[in-house]
């Protein structure tokens, strides 16, 4: 009786189960992408903080593998928006992404000297930290 009892119970649980051949009324389909799924023009997942580098020629997380450079003289009561440079491997040029967001505030920088790095009006010192822009200083980074 007890062998009876378990076969019935497997036989409806695997009835129960069994997926129905016709079309389900819940589903939904729609053109639009997955939240969360946007890529930028390279194939970066903006959504997860990816940006393109030119230098490392990759998708990047630059909060992630960046040099971290804040503002010398942040707004009062805003947020603290940060700069950030990554290095080559040979150190002889960096990559400066600055809080603007789009492309135009991100370029590299070539060296000048053991510690200067420098594009049209931005230098960076690296002994110091420091980022100039026009010849002030605007973002430094943590550096005792």
């Amino acid at each position: 009786m007890k062998r009876l009892l378990f076969d019935v119970f497997c036989i409806a649980t695997i009835v129960a189960c069994n997926k129905s051949a016709g079309p389900s009324h819940t589903e939904t389909h729609s053109n639009r992408p997955v939240s969360g799924g946007e890529k930028n023009n390279p194939g970066c997942l903006s959504s997860a903080g990816e940006r393109w580098s030119e230098l490392k020629q990759d998708c990047i997380q630059v909060f992630n593998i960046g040099f971290r450079l804040n503002p010398i003289e942040p707004a009062s009561g805003q947020t603290v928006i940060s700069a950030f440079v990554i290095f080559s491997d040979d150190l002889s040029r960096i990559e400066l992404f600055l809080p603007d967001g789009n492309d135009s505030g991100q370029m590299i920088l070539n060296q000048l000297d053991k510690d200067t790095y420098a594009y049209a009006n931005y230098k960076y010192d690296n002994k110091h930290s420091v980022l100039y822009i026009n010849g002030v200083q605007k973002y430094k980074g943590n550096v005792e």
